[in-house]
């Protein structure tokens, strides 16, 4: 997929959804497009970014990485280094004072390599000097001997090789079973998958400082989505104890997984405590490629088995999930791999095994819709091929198999939430399709590979397909999800002090417009996270809606209870009988009306509240149990233009369904959506972090291709359901992470109409995007 013509402008339209989406916005609340507070210091280019932080006797890190992706470290020299004019210190894994590994999820992962270095760019050493220059060169000129070792890359070859890592090889194996393991059906199809590894790409780079305190102790600032936990990780790393530690978040410049891996913050502030100055790392974009965890690649093999009319009996499937180095989410994705291996379809029988192993490939992690994402492109295949099988439109296929409200997933959870699929489908389906080349004036036709490539309008083929998708929301398998927040009003201001970290989601936003519908006051702000606040959580599954909007909106109607228990008992009535809308406090019947301010007199009120979902539980040793809080579901649309003799593929449109819950920002949400669609495009057509025996090929952004404004499609939401969730706070659900995972499904099966090629890898590639010889 390459640019096409400036003169394209790929566009989001908004059809036949009801609520307030593309409505003109009331002035705040709950349902209005109300805009984000720091949007024009981020047009402006004046928000600042930890890459934008200076204090006084700053020094700059620089980190040594490995150039190889296995290998014994026979010895560490850094007395160049040290002797360099203008390097304050260097450090190694024998000057980490504190524990020597770490990890999200499992403290597996050195802060430095010692022993043995298990993946490309792992890193061995870190540097402070006075110029950034003097950092990278001195980096550089630390002597490393190695024993070059042969690298594990083949996650297939990982069960029978050699142990990479004192825990194994293995990182979890999960066996599902529900049903009859006889049950067979009369057609039957089978399918081998690949998905290769998608890197998260935030436009802006890892970057952090660390400001070293007088009570010994250390203040990190970095654009962290969970500081708490990395909060506490650093602090074990650093022998000291968290109150020790501050972590402040500053600007997220762009996160689709986890931002600012602990191993860019660890390094960093143990040079700050070493020299006793604050101290500044930027990382390049090549260590940006080389420093973070990306999408899981995956190998899947899948039997599906139907009854003559297309209906499900029963799905086999292995999954093997790549988990790199180290484990970090590879236990988690796993579980949404299993879980979800069948996609949002009714299954009687269903027998998944699923690994996730460690190899010498760079290490994955979480990035949005992990686990889900990668088995909905096998799943969606299968029902591709069963529909070809049996001579059935793939949407009449699809129709005759989905899931609804009170069915139950393969791990024996009931959905007790909304499930409305057959409503998704329905929509994506009857909406009508864009016009083809042959009714478009040539010079506004665009030929896939761009105005300028050598394609020719009679080897252009349309495709259109279909693809349906879910995730669940919050954690999962007995993770205990909880957030709390405080709201205070002083002076007729209201802010809200929670350490929810917005990384584009508009959680910041939603907390204001919560704040605004409950209390009835204009001015609402947000206090800057850190880690002197209590916890809040990761930002993830959506949960910063759930949770932490759920804590925002019970603190502030305890607010609201202490604004409007004067006037009841002044006026002899319970509080419920009281209202405030648009900032004014009425009875039900007319009696009092007096406004917010004239209420509040003055006073300064404040709660805090929390907010904790109900709990889920582990999957057992067949994979049963109630693992997941909620669900969402996705319908997708794909048309696709490819030209069948390059193999070059246009995504030319995509249309959306999606069950939302509720309508909390209408204009977020369509941003929301806009950018999990392109980002599933990308998936789809160019994303993938090439390796050559464990070594990263090209990690810039000239070998790694993201979609640009001129590749995406124009994306329509054709429909977005409101049915609400009853057990989450406003009945609304995630909304960017479902349509990352369905997107590309979608795009490959409709590159499977036009070409008749099985499209079973993705990102796709050239030749598999030809057209099948015909006879």
């Amino acid at each position: 997929m390459s640019s096409d013509a400036t003169t394209a402008v790929p566009t989001v339209t908004v059809t036949d959804v009801p609520g307030p989406l593309g409505q003109e916005p009331a002035a705040h609340g709950l349902g209005t497009s109300l805009p984000q507070a720091e949007s024009r210091a981020k047009t402006e280019g004046t928000f600042p970014y930890a890459s934008d932080l200076w204090a006084e006797g700053l020094l700059w890190a620089a980190i040594l990485r490995s150039p190889h992706p296995h290998a014994r470290i026979v010895s560490v020299d850094t007395s160049a280094a040290v002797a360099m004019p203008g390097v304050r210190a260097v450090v190694t894994a024998a000057d980490v004072p504190g524990a020597a590994t770490y990890g999200r999820r499992v403290a597996d992962r050195p802060v430095f390599a010692s022993d043995l270095v298990r993946h490309h760019g792992e890193a061995l050493a870190a540097v402070a000097a006075d110029h950034p220059d003097t950092a990278r060169l001195a980096a550089a000129a630390i002597a490393v001997e190695y024993e070059v070792l042969e690298p594990v890359t083949d996650p297939e070859k990982a069960f029978a090789a050699e142990p990479l890592h004192p825990d194994g090889n293995l990182i979890r194996h999960i066996p599902l079973r529900f049903g009859d393991p006889e049950a067979a059906g009369e057609v039957v199809v089978e399918g081998l998958y690949r998905i290769g590894r998608q890197d998260p790409a935030p436009i802006g780079a890892e970057a952090g400082l660390a400001v070293p305190r007088p009570d010994g102790g250390v203040e990190l600032y970095t654009a962290s989505t969970d500081p708490h936990t990395d909060r506490d990780l650093a602090a074990a790393c650093f022998g000291l104890t968290p109150d020790q530690v501050k972590l402040v978040v500053t600007g997220v410049p762009g996160a689709t997984g986890d931002r600012e891996d602990p191993g860019f913050q660890i390094p960093l502030g143990l040079l700050a405590l070493r020299t006793g100055c604050p101290v500044k790392l930027t990382a390049t974009r090549e260590e940006s490629f080389l420093g973070h965890a990306h999408r899981h690649p995956t190998l899947l093999r899948y039997r599906h088995h139907a009854d003559a009319e297309g209906r499900l009996v029963k799905v086999e499937a292995q999954i093997l999930l790549d988990g790199g180095a180290y484990a970090d989410s590879s236990s988690e994705s796993l579980a949404a791999a299993v879980a979800f291996a069948c996609g949002p379809y009714v299954v009687p029988h269903a027998f998944v095994e699923g690994w996730a192993v460690r190899t010498n490939n760079p290490p994955s992690g979480h990035v949005r819709g992990e686990g889900a994402m990668q088995v909905c492109a096998a799943y969606e295949a299968q029902m591709d091929k069963l529909a070809a099988k049996l001579g059935v439109d793939p949407a009449e296929l699809r129709m005759r198999n989905v899931m609804a409200t009170g069915d139950i997933l393969p791990t024996g959870q009931t959905v007790t939430c909304p499930a409305p699929v057959a409503e998704l489908l329905s929509a994506v389906r009857d909406f009508p399709l864009p016009p083809l080349p042959k009714d478009t004036p040539e010079g506004e036709w665009l030929l896939p590979g761009g105005p300028e490539g050598a394609g020719e309008p009679g080897a252009v083929r349309r495709g259109v397909g279909y693809a349906l998708g879910m995730v669940h929301m919050l954690g999962a398998e007995g993770t205990d999800e909880v957030s709390t927040a405080t709201v205070r009003v002083v002076d007729g201001t209201a802010t809200v002090i929670c350490s929810a970290v917005d990384t584009g989601s508009g959680f910041s936003t939603l907390a204001r417009q919560i704040v605004q519908e409950t209390l009835g006051i204009d001015e609402v702000h947000v206090a800057p996270v850190d880690t002197d606040q209590p916890p809040a959580g990761p930002a993830a599954h959506g949960r910063h809606t759930w949770v932490s909007g759920g804590a925002v909106e019970r603190a502030a109607k305890m607010v609201r209870t202490q604004l409007l228990q004067p006037l009841a008992h002044k006026f002899g009535m319970s509080t419920e009988l009281l209202q405030i809308t648009d900032g004014k406090i009425t009875s039900y019947d007319g009696v009092l009306s007096t406004t917010v301010t004239e209420a509040l007199d003055g006073k300064e009120l404040w709660a805090t509240a929390q907010c904790r979902p109900h709990p889920t539980e582990p999957l057992d040793d067949a994979g049963q149990g109630d693992a997941f809080v909620g669900l969402a579901f996705c319908a997708i649309r794909a048309v696709v233009d490819v030209d069948v003799e390059l193999g070059a593929v246009r995504v030319v449109e995509m249309a959306v369904a999606q069950d939302v819950g509720r309508i909390l920002n209408p204009a977020q949400l369509a941003t929301r959506i806009e950018a999990g669609v392109t980002q599933g495009v990308g998936a789809a057509l160019t994303e993938n972090l090439r390796t050559a025996r464990g070594l990263v090929r090209h990690p810039d952004f000239t070998g790694y291709a993201l979609p640009t404004s001129l590749d995406a499609p124009d994306i329509r939401i054709v429909k977005l359901v409101e049915e609400r969730d009853v057990v989450a706070p406003f009945g609304a659900k995630a909304a960017s992470a479902v349509p990352v995972v369905t997107s590309p499904a979608a795009v490959a099966a409709a590159v499977r109409a036009a070409t008749g090629r099985p499209v079973n890898r993705l990102p796709i590639r050239p030749q598999a995007a030809v057209a099948a010889p015909q006879g």
